[in-house]
């Protein structure tokens, strides 16, 4: 008796053991995809820059990527959409960490970036300009004008394009003041730490009509057409499923009424449209 026991008791802890590997291999194998299809959740990175994500003063984020993310993803029958604030620099890092799913911050398609994380589509482009003190003192329309000048600063936001972009003129690592964020650029240019900060056109138009008394976009600003921007969502290299199904639903969308009235309040129109791929923009 005591033997027959004891081989139903194995028998059902082998059950039980081949149970648990069963579902553990299944978790394993579900993808962010069918993760957040089957919790209707999901989370987006995103970096303080308006106006492609931030937070506003009651707490909500909001910006063009998140507003976007929030469409894309209600189509792909997932309704909840929760933000993670990182640094700029840290949103490669996070994603690849697991602490969310998506960059959702107008992150640009750079080959670089490529090599790190699979980008969507485009879902706009877009070229920089500098924030200069009221009247542009040092006369300054480029990121060349700024390298003739080689006892300026410049301030730029650590981790992004513009470094690259301010380099490629002859901007000497010594003349870049790195900072953290948009708010500490425009601090820089109004205490005169820099003579200018560089960014995306809305970004600095943004930033200027926060103290339109004291600072201002510089009128005409000439830089390479290849340092136009295009941004996208980013994910991990291993969610090609999952960013196929954002560009499904974004070839769909992108374009429509209902897109041009969700990304409007952020200053975006048709003129931001691109029909460039990230495919395209990822092998220059």
């Amino acid at each position: 008796m005591k033997s027959k026991r004891t081989s139903v008791m194995l028998g059902a802890l082998c059950l039980a053991a081949a149970s648990l590997a069963m579902h553990t291999q299944f978790a394993s194998a579900e993808t962010t995809l069918q993760r957040i299809q089957r919790t209707g959740e999901v989370r987006i990175g995103y970096a303080n820059e308006a106006p492609f994500a931030y937070t506003q003063p009651d707490g909500k984020v909001t910006g063009e990527s998140p507003e976007i993310s929030r469409k894309i993803f209600e189509k792909l029958g997932v309704k909840k959409v929760d933000a993670v604030l990182t640094e700029w620099g840290s949103l490669i890092p996070g994603l690849r960490a697991g602490r969310f799913d998506v960059i959702a911050a107008g992150m640009y398609i750079t080959p670089e970036r490529c090599k790190q994380v699979a980008f969507a589509d485009p879902q706009y482009q877009i070229q920089d300009t500098l924030l200069v003190m009221k009247g542009n003192p040092k006369n300054l329309h480029s990121y060349g004008d700024v390298a003739k000048q080689p006892d300026l600063k410049l301030a730029v936001m650590a981790g992004a394009v513009e470094v690259a972009n301010s380099r490629d003129a002859g901007v000497k690592d010594a003349q870049l003041l790195q900072v953290p964020d948009t708010t500490a650029q425009l601090q820089a240019v109004r205490t005169r730490r820099a003579d200018a900060a560089a960014g995306t056109a809305l970004t600095m138009k943004g930033l200027a009509s926060k103290d339109a008394g004291q600072v201002e976009t510089v009128s005409f600003f000439k830089d390479d057409p290849n340092h136009t921007g295009y941004g996208a969502l980013a994910f991990r290299p291993e969610d090609t499923d999952l960013r196929d199904a954002v560009n499904k639903q974004l070839h769909q969308w992108l374009g429509t009424p209902d897109h041009l009235a969700t990304v409007g309040p952020f200053g975006f129109d048709k003129t931001n449209l691109t029909t460039k791929t990230a495919a395209q923009i990822c092998g220059q």
